[in-house]
């Protein structure tokens, strides 16, 4: 059995998607097999202490975009780990989500999924 396919066995047998949201997880399916079980591990809400941190640390990376080595691509990502655990972002990230589902439906196609 693949990484890719105990990452999903593992998803199912919790009965809940990543993050509680099945367009988030969607999305992580998408990702490479290595990052997908990152990203699952930082989801998982025994995982808050690592996820928080974690989360700032992006968004300051992104802030400093103008930097070397650091990119804009770290500030959505930060807000999506913190949007766990700030019922704020939560709803931003659902209107993100909509946008995505009216805008870019493949995004959400399980048969495109990457492996």
């Amino acid at each position: 059995m693949s990484l890719a396919s105990d990452e999903q066995a593992t998803r199912s047998d919790h009965g809940q998607p990543a993050g509680g949201d099945a367009r988030l997880d969607a999305l992580v399916r998408r990702l490479p097999p290595r990052l997908a079980g990152t990203v699952d591990y930082l989801l998982q809400p025994s995982s808050r202490w690592v996820r928080i941190p974690s989360g700032a640390l992006l968004i300051v990376g992104g802030v400093l975009s103008f930097l070397p080595v650091l990119g804009i691509w770290m500030l959505p990502l930060g807000l999506a780990l913190l949007a766990e655990d700030v019922p704020a972002l939560r709803t931003s990230r659902s209107k993100v989500f909509d946008w995505i589902e009216r805008r870019k439906p493949h995004w959400l196609d399980p048969s495109v999924s990457k492996k």
